[in-house]
């Protein structure tokens, strides 16, 4: 809809088909890189303590495992290479390289209108994770996840306003050489969006055979330096406190490659950071400073996201916990951290540990996903579509999480305050000689688009209109949203040369 709605527009349904019409950019009410930054869990004090004591622990635990180019990059730089074979890096040396490291990251997409601009409180969110079954739906069972898999969700994450980016949410286990399936999760996530796309690589001598594949599908190197369109996801540390030798040489390769880094530190609370909310963020904070230190020793400025992950742990079993309020303090404390020193940041939410997209799920994905959006986390991953604490992924939970960060960015939005919405006028004129009600008036429709944000699947019907309408079912109506958009041809395939191109050249699995 581009225009506010009269009511001598048509009848009852005239009105509500025109109100269900997709909207244009100036009149929808949410949208990515909505401002948040409201929530603050962390005073100034706190924050400055917990920076404090993430540099003594870089200066006087240091960090092990580096790879030789990695010690090499690093001692350069100015740090020191202990006895014990333990990188310490002194304050002076994380402060020249918070310096030189990259305050403003523009990640692309293929479409122009999908880049992301990661800088202040601007809030993002997507898919994540290495998700190993699918969640069927239908038969309440996991099964393996399949390249297809992952070709679909991408798709489906091309047709949904809320989700912003696709980073791998799932691994293709029919794939079963670690190159060709790394091939083949840049082909089928390239092919299923033009959104911005993360990835990882189980080595680094894949990495060239991926920035040639990139190369083609951009139309040259230089066109994907201009904008390169996927980001390389780096678990580059193993927590607690340890550098995870091939992934900082994966690293090494597409900071060479020009591809954006995630910098990311993935630790366990209670198992391999601390318990306490405080000190497992310390931990992130410390693992993080240390790959910015990396990044801007090999090339400074490059745009390095500072991907601060620690997750919950159910103390009582062992288990992960992703969808519990810990979870949700969690990212929204290390998002404040982001801010503290200025760089683009991201970090998890929306991660649910029921195994169905069921009730569990949804206040699981919605607490994490509003505390997370409200305290401006610029990337907020794996905010959609996840279950069972990462291990299973769910298309039509996808679908429906595209409702739920709907919501949550119109938390993120706020409340204006001006002299159209405080509204005296049309107090005035409904309260004196007016119809004594606000509803139909003309400032009410002008602005139910704008200020309201309406669900897709949710139902706000009365128990008679949901009877009458044959008691609808939330699955249902996602597994029909997805059986649509899979039905029609993908938006973001490639043109018949360069897709005949790319098979010749690689062992593409997806049929053509």
């Amino acid at each position: 809809m581009n225009a506010p709605i009269s009511r001598r527009s048509g009848g009852r349904a005239a009105r509500r088909a025109s109100r269900a019409a997709p909207l244009s950019q100036d009149i929808r009410p949410v949208r990515a890189g909505l401002e948040g930054g409201r929530y603050k869990p962390l005073t100034d004090r706190d924050m400055q303590r917990i920076h404090e004591t993430a540099l003594d622990a870089m200066e006087q635990i240091g960090f092990a495992d580096a790879p030789q180019s990695g010690i090499n990059y690093l001692t350069a730089a100015g740090a020191e290479l202990g006895d014990d074979g333990r990188i310490r890096i002194p304050r002076a040396l994380v402060e020249d390289s918070l310096a030189k490291a990259c305050k403003d990251i523009t990640l692309p997409g293929r479409n122009p209108q999908y880049d992301l601009k990661l800088n202040g409180h601007r809030v993002h969110y997507g898919t994540a994770g290495a998700a190993v079954h699918m969640v069927d739906v239908d038969g309440k069972h996991y099964r393996d996840s399949t390249l297809q898999d992952l070709h679909d969700a991408a798709r489906i994450t091309n047709a949904l306003d809320n989700i912003h980016f696709l980073q791998r949410p799932m691994v293709a286990r029919d794939v079963l050489d670690n190159r060709e399936m790394d091939l083949n999760t840049i082909y089928a996530c390239t092919s299923g969006t033009t959104k911005h796309i993360g990835t990882s690589f189980t080595d680094p001598t894949f990495v060239p055979d991926a920035l040639e594949m990139l190369h083609m599908i951009a139309g040259g190197e230089e066109k994907w330096r201009e904008r390169p369109f996927l980001s390389n996801s780096n678990c580059f540390v193993v927590p607690p406190m340890k550098f995870a030798t091939e992934s900082c040489e994966v690293m090494e390769a597409c900071i060479r490659g020009g591809m954006p880094v995630l910098l990311l530190s993935a630790g366990m609370a209670g198992a391999t950071a601390p318990s306490t909310i405080a000190g497992a963020i310390v931990q992130a904070v410390a693992e993080c400073l240390a790959g910015i230190v990396y990044v801007n020793a090999i090339k400074p400025g490059h745009p390095a996201i500072f991907g601060t992950w620690p997750f919950g742990l159910d103390l009582r079993t062992g288990a992960m916990t992703g969808g519990s309020g810990e979870q949700a303090l969690l990212s929204a404390g290390c998002a404040q951290m982001h801010k503290f020193y200025g760089i683009p940041g991201g970090a998890a939410a929306g991660i649910a540990d029921s195994k169905l997209p069921d009730m569990q799920a949804g206040w699981e994905q919605m607490c994490s996903n509003v505390m997370a959006g409200l305290s401006g986390l610029n990337m907020v991953y794996e905010a959609a579509g996840m279950h069972a604490s990462l291990l299973g992924f769910c298309h039509e939970s996808l679908i429906l999480g595209d409702d739920i960060i709907g919501q949550a960015l119109r938390c993120v939005r706020g409340i204006e305050v001006d002299d159209e919405t405080l509204a005296l006028d049309q107090i005035r004129e409904v309260c004196l000689g007016g119809t004594g009600h606000y509803l139909g008036t003309d400032a009410t429709l002008s602005r139910m688009q704008k200020d309201h944000v309406y669900p897709s699947f949710g139902d706000r019907t009365s128990p008679k209109e949901w009877i009458e309408r044959d008691k609808p079912d939330l699955i249902d109506k996602a597994i029909k949203r997805k059986e649509d958009i899979l039905a029609e041809p993908s938006a973001a395939r490639f043109d018949t040369m360069l897709d005949q191109q790319i098979r010749a050249q690689f062992n593409i699995h997806l049929p053509a």
